[in-house]
């Protein structure tokens, strides 16, 4: 713990000194504190979807955002991006778009008399795959391999991507037209899906009044302010939530969420033990950046729609009736009592 708090910056220059011998909990939870107020500066009303993203990050997941257009999820993974300091790289999916477009191709260099791989923007630590139910399903798994086992293979030789490797993928709802809805080995590669609403009255009335004010692009760009960590310190922080307690009864309060959804009259399908997996996983770092060295059952209840709703398939009847997934998880939380 010593070494993660020399190693790591204040993220607030105004802040109190700390002692030396602070919690790297503690720490964690005053950086994502800094990074959901920093976004808040960009983007309003969104801390609840910044905190998860981060927890991605911190166990090695990856994040879908859907919502409607307009809702700034762009925005919001280029402040992400920025403020992390991580090398950050772009994609618009579009229904031309192909495979070689995503992980790179092979060119033939007549000096050399050779193939020589050119890597294509998936290369990168932060990948921005945006609007990804645009392009058709040959051209979104050209993802699976990087996602899962971070690699691109080509031409019989595997590429090894960063260790800090994300994607954040943004899709708009399926309702809309020109959209492809994502296989299902795609979307159970995502650790969260995020549904990003219309920010509230009050956030939505300071959007307004932020964008009506005279500002240039880069001053509006400069709001969120400087970076406040970069991918060493996401290494050590990843190194801190492995050391976060899980308790056999906190376990076993995951397992029995997930094995509900199995269960449920409403389900066709429910959740497989790698989505309780990283279910544990993500509420370890969720309790690391809240400042704790333990896992609550608070942890798993919070993360629970997020890691799940998208793994989950409703009934026939369940669609007829309008039951949404979000609603029969709500069911299977409150059915199932915490541990004390």
């Amino acid at each position: 713990m010593n070494e993660f708090n020399e190693s790591m910056p204040d993220p607030s220059q105004d802040a109190t000194p700390v002692p030396a011998t602070e919690p790297a909990e503690r720490k964690m939870q005053r950086f994502a504190d800094a990074l959901e107020q920093a976004v808040d500066k960009v983007v309003k009303g969104q801390p609840g979807v910044v905190r998860h993203i981060l927890v991605a990050m911190l166990v090695q997941g990856h994040v879908l955002l859907e919502g409607n257009p307009g809702t700034a999820k762009t925005l919001l993974v280029r402040t992400l991006g920025k403020l992390c300091q991580l090398e950050f790289r772009r994609i618009q999916f579009t229904p031309d778009l192909m495979p070689s477009d995503i992980t790179g191709t092979s060119i033939f260099r007549p000096d050399t008399a050779q193939f020589e791989f050119r890597r294509g923007p998936v290369f990168t630590q932060l990948l921005l795959a945006d609007e990804i139910n645009r392009a058709p399903a040959r051209t979104q798994a050209a993802l699976l391999q990087a996602m899962q086992e971070r690699i691109v293979s080509a031409d019989g030789h595997d590429h090894e991507l960063s260790d800090i490797f994300s994607v954040i993928a943004t899709q708009n709802p399926l309702e809309n037209e020109g959209t492809y809805p994502l296989p299902e080995a795609e979307l159970d590669r995502f650790l969260f899906k995020l549904i990003i609403e219309y920010p509230d009255e009050r956030a939505e009335s300071d959007i307004l009044k932020q964008h009506g004010a005279p500002r240039t692009a880069d001053e509006f760009a400069g709001l969120a302010g400087k970076p406040l960590f970069g991918s060493a310190e996401i290494m050590a922080m990843r190194k801190i939530v492995m050391r976060v307690e899980v308790r056999p009864d906190i376990s076993d309060y995951t397992l029995a969420i997930i094995r509900a959804t199995r269960e449920h009259p409403f389900l066709r399908a429910g959740a497989s033990t790698r989505a309780g997996v990283m279910l544990l996983r993500a509420a370890r770092a969720l309790a690391a950046t809240h400042g704790r060295g333990f896992v609550v059952p608070d942890d798993v209840r919070a993360l629970a729609p997020s890691a799940l709703r998208h793994r989950l398939y409703r009934t026939a009847a369940a669609e007829m009736e309008g039951t949404s997934t979000d609603a029969i998880l709500e069911d299977i939380v409150q059915r199932i009592p915490p541990p004390r």
